[in-house]
Formats: structure tokens, sequence, C-alpha cells
């Protein structure tokens, strides 16, 4: 089981003193759009937990899957995503380091096919977070000066007296880049949904849950990304729980959500059994935390490119 105490020490340890970006309003880059039909898309969000040991191991086995959306990289994953070949010959990646995350120990990254014209990619630092939180930015040009915007977000952990997550979600939610109409966007990654206020964030500023939308309910197996794999300990302390989300507005609708990731391990037996002993888990687990995917859809009288 994690030693918080040390990981908060390196955390502190590790915290950036001056930053390498100033505040500015947003600026675009003038994009062709390609020209076949967009009818539909598809966003993936996996945290990949960043306090369990061997994260290189475990980040190998999670490039398997074809994700866009990670939370909690380490400098090391952002060097193994770089090295897999179907990454360099398919996706664009918004960080090749941790330059512009806020935290100078994890971050996020955002994997976005090179088939699609990016418009912009920026973050938004949220000014309500303890623990160096934002919202991570990809605008997709759709054509006639149309964007679809996609927000990767790790929102606060744990339990803050104020809440943190209310304003960090009211923050994404607000985001509009330059003149330009945002047709539809996704918001998604690791939401820390562990408090009743959690459960109305999207309704409370103007937000579907892509899950809930399905016919998905609270409190329910299909539902929960967090706990089956977490060590032991933890999940007799805390259960099973729904942290991580994917919300949507705009003119999109989707269409499937699943999730995904679940019981994957680490190559490797020696690593597997360390994490087994040493960590507490049940199986060499390469995140405590299930994958989710959902396919989303524009209606015909807007689709103009393909994702």
């Amino acid at each position: 089981m994690p030693n918080f105490q040390e990981i908060i020490k390196l955390i502190e340890g590790k915290k950036k003193r001056s930053f390498p970006w100033e505040r500015t309003t947003g600026t675009s880059v003038k994009r062709t759009p390609p020209t076949a039909p967009l009818k539909r898309f598809r966003v993936l969000a996996w945290n990949i937990d960043f306090m369990l040991p061997y994260p290189n191991e475990r980040m190998q086995v999670a490039l398997d899957h074809v994700i866009i959306f990670f939370n909690e990289m380490l400098v090391s994953d952002l060097r193994l995503i770089q090295a897999q070949p179907w990454i360099q010959q398919g996706y664009n990646i918004t960080d090749i380091d941790s330059r512009f995350w806020e935290s100078g120990h994890y971050g996020t990254c955002t994997l976005v096919p090179k088939s699609l014209p990016i418009a912009a990619v920026f973050r938004v630092h949220y000014a309500a977070t303890n623990m160096e939180r934002d919202a991570l930015f990809v605008d997709v040009d759709v054509g006639n000066g149309r964007l679809l915007t996609f927000a990767n977000s790790h929102l606060e952990s744990l339990v803050a007296t104020p809440p943190l997550r209310p304003e960090q979600v009211r923050t994404a939610a607000r985001n509009n880049s330059g003149g330009q109409v945002v047709i539809g966007g996704v918001m998604g990654g690791d939401f820390n949904a562990i408090q009743p206020f959690d459960r109305s964030l999207h309704a409370d500023n103007g937000l579907k849950d892509a899950f809930l939308e399905l016919g998905g309910s609270e409190d329910t197996d299909e539902g929960y990304t967090w706990g089956q794999m977490a060590p032991i300990k933890q999940r007799e302390m805390f259960g099973c729980s729904r942290m991580d989300k994917f919300f949507f507005a705009g003119d999109i609708e989707v269409v499937d959500f699943h999730r995904f990731g679940n019981g994957v391990e680490v190559k490797h037996q020696g690593i597997r059994k360390a994490l087994v002993e040493e960590e507490g888990m049940d199986g060499g687990w390469v995140t405590d935390h299930l994958g989710i995917m959902a396919t989303f859809k524009l209606p015909s009288s807007i689709a103009t490119t393909r994702l």
C-alpha cells in the first residue's frame, strides 16, 4: 500500500517555484480541415496511478490500449509514449516533457490523431487547487469557424474545505476559444467523485454525464471505475466508486459508453509479485482505475470532418 506521507513529501519537494508561462488570452492557428465528413468520434480516458511503484512497466502495458486522455503522468510515462511507433505514426502529443505542467511531479497528456486539424492546445490552471490541477484543452477545427473542444482534467483528490472540485468544473465549463463557435465539447478524466455534491456537478454547469445519459445509474457495479484494482486495504476502507467520467455539451450525442482495463497486469512476473506482496494488491495491476471510453456523434446538419 502506498506510503502517503512519503508521496506528499516527494510532491512538495518537486513543486515548481516559477513557471514558464504567463497568463494570456487564446490565439488560433489557421488550419484547413479535411473534407471527409465527421459523423462520430471516440474519446478514451485512463488514470495511470503515479503513486504505485514500477511506473515504466505499468505504463508499457497501458499503451497496448488506444488512449487519448491520460491522467497522472510522470515524465517517464511521456518518454514511453513518445517511443511507441504507433503513436509516432498516428498521433500528435500535447506534452513531450513536464514544462507546462503546474506540478513538478505529475500531470496530464492528450493524444490527438494526426488526421485532425488542431486549432489550439492550451491549459487552464485552476485557481482553486491545492494539488496543482488544471484542464488541458485541445480544440479541433471542423470547418466554417467551428470547433469541437476536448478537456482532459484530473480534478482535485480527497475532501477539501471548502470543496474545490465544483469551482474546477465551473472553470473548465466556462471555456470558449476566441471568436470561433464551439459546437460541442467533451470533458473527461479522473473526477475523484467521492462526495454527494459530485453527483450533480454536470447538471450544475449545464453539462451532461455520458454514463447517465445512456441509462446508467449511480451506485451500481456497471458504473464503478475505482476500487476493483485498488490495494485491498483501500478497497475495504472506501469501497468502489465512479470516479472517472465524461461530461459533454453542445450539438453532440453520446451513443456508447463502456469501461476497459479491468484485470490488466504488468508483463513482468517479478513485478506482478512485488505489487501483490509489497503494495497489498490482489493482482499485478497496471493502475487502480478502470479506463472509460465513449463514442459521440454529430447531427448530420453540422457533420463536416472525420475524427
